[in-house]
């Protein structure tokens, strides 16, 4: 065993990474899929092209480091949390496109639980806010929007899942049909604290419970891949929604320890440890993790949009051509000109929880140009995850001196340094960036000792650089505009 392959199942593409037995990443092969709007607010993934996608990407990766199939130790998987598929047990086909995390149709339904006075019901048992962003309302959608479904997942013939065991269905041919407690965690159907689905909310949602995998640990094997699909059979022994895993990829192993990874959207996660610490300002508990039996918790606050503002810029707006000529386009203007753009294109995350807010750019004059959209662009990123920094350090009762940084997004070192300016912090960039495949490749080489020990690992992470804050008399200003706007 010389290698662990990590499946990264993101929003926008399908991934593979092969890591080394020093956490050095070997290869790495990328695909995008469509990206589906059918109406204002929905958000489709089609599950065979994620499946198609990332197969290919695994043959690719593989092939492009020229090593054996049979030297992969195991496979850890990582996902798009939330996302929802629902499909066929007998054919495997899905009875609907995924339902993407995005998506805001189930509004309507989260409102009506509310109005039943059931959120904190909901709170208590899963830690979680009612909202559109989690998969139990998008379960509902489905299943109430065509009758013969609904009836068929009453005859146990259905199977749901976030995208992590949709992938292991295919993987196995059916054989596995489980998930873990992080992606279990975000469904509003898991009750974490009694590790277990819970009837009384799966009542409350109308769902029947034989539709669900079974919930399993985040390192352990769970079976082999079948022989047809990649040659041989391989273990896969790790599995975590993204978030979880970037946690863990940062080695934030310590209660306490805090990171925030710039991707599709923006998602700070803290490390409480053995304890649920229930947030009095609108941040989710959550999961962490859950090794040899053992369950770590999590305190984390969304935003819903920071890559995917830059794809937007790129794709809708079309001034940039590519994502990465947006840190010379920002610069190319030496302040935002007065703009403040608030990226709500698919709601408001933490702290406000507003699925129908949209987005604006507001201050525009005669003399806007394209930089300062972008630079502005930028700044919406780093004062959104300003705002849930804020009220983490109220739910902490502490105040972090610095903070982890990883995603694509944390590439770009204007958003970095703006980001320390804004938040008056160190913001520290490790080596390897790709934490969230190296988290799901730590939980699959523990589970069958590619690596010894959770200790052992700590030699794998390196600081690449760090961002100190800089003075710049703007900030102040930029601030007060933004809180006066987004009100």
């Amino acid at each position: 065993m010389k290698y662990i392959l990590s499946i990264d199942a993101g929003t926008t593409s399908s991934r593979s990474i092969i890591f080394d037995k020093d956490g050095t990443q070997i290869g790495i092969s990328q695909y995008e899929f469509t990206q589906i709007f059918p109406k204002e607010g929905w958000v489709e993934h089609n599950p065979n092209e994620i499946w198609e996608t990332q197969k290919k990407a695994i043959t690719e990766c593989i092939s492009k480091c020229r090593i054996k199939i049979s030297e992969i130790g195991a496979i850890g998987i990582t996902n798009q949390r939330e996302t929802t598929v629902i499909w066929d047990r007998k054919t495997g086909e899905p009875v609907y496109n995924a339902i993407v995390w995005q998506d805001r149709r189930t509004a309507y339904i989260c409102n009506a639980l509310i109005e039943k006075n059931l959120d904190k019901k909901f709170e208590e048992k899963t830690g979680l806010i009612i909202d559109s962003y989690f998969s139990g309302t998008k379960i509902k959608w489905i299943l109430d929007s065509i009758p013969s479904i609904r009836k068929k997942a009453e005859n146990g013939e259905l199977a749901f899942g976030t995208i992590d065991t949709w992938l292991i269905w295919k993987m196995t041919n059916g054989r596995f049909h489980v998930t873990d407690v992080t992606n279990a965690s975000r469904t509003l159907l898991f009750n974490i604290h009694t590790l277990e689905w819970d009837n009384e909310l799966l009542n409350e949602l109308n769902i029947p419970k034989n539709i669900l995998p079974k919930v399993i640990s985040s390192s352990e094997v769970v079976g082999n891949t079948s022989k047809d699909i990649f040659g041989i059979e391989i273990p896969i022994s790790g599995i975590a929604g993204d978030q979880h895993a970037a946690l863990f990829g940062q080695l934030c192993i310590n209660e306490g320890d805090i990171k925030n990874t710039y991707g599709t959207g923006c998602f700070c996660i803290m490390n409480t440890g053995n304890k649920i610490v229930k947030s009095k300002n609108k941040m989710l508990s959550t999961i962490a993790w859950k090794i040899d039996n053992k369950v770590t918790y999590a305190i984390e606050g969304g935003v819903f949009v920071a890559g995917a503002l830059v794809q937007w810029l790129r794709d809708k707006l079309k001034i940039i051509k590519k994502a990465s000529e947006i840190e010379e386009l920002a610069t190319s203007v030496d302040d935002n000109g007065g703009i403040t753009f608030l990226p709500s294109l698919s709601g408001l995350g933490a702290p406000y929880w507003n699925p129908e807010a949209t987005g604006a750019i507001i201050g525009i004059t005669r003399g806007t140009e394209s930089g300062h959209i972008a630079l502005a662009a930028l700044e919406s990123i780093a004062l959104r995850t300003r705002e849930i920094i804020i009220e983490m350090e109220k739910d902490a009762g502490i105040k972090f001196k610095s903070f982890k940084v990883d995603g694509g997004a944390s590439e770009n070192n204007l958003l970095m340094q703006i980001q320390s300016n804004f938040l008056k912090k160190i913001v520290i960039r490790p080596k390897i960036t790709e934490t969230t495949a190296l988290g799901a490749a730590f939980f699959a080489g523990l589970a069958i000792g590619f690596w010894p020990s959770i200790d052992s690992l700590k030699s794998i992470w390196k600081k690449d650089i760090s961002f100190s804050p800089k003075k710049d008399k703007n900030i102040d200003r930029i601030i007060k505009l933004w809180n006066q706007r987004i009100k």
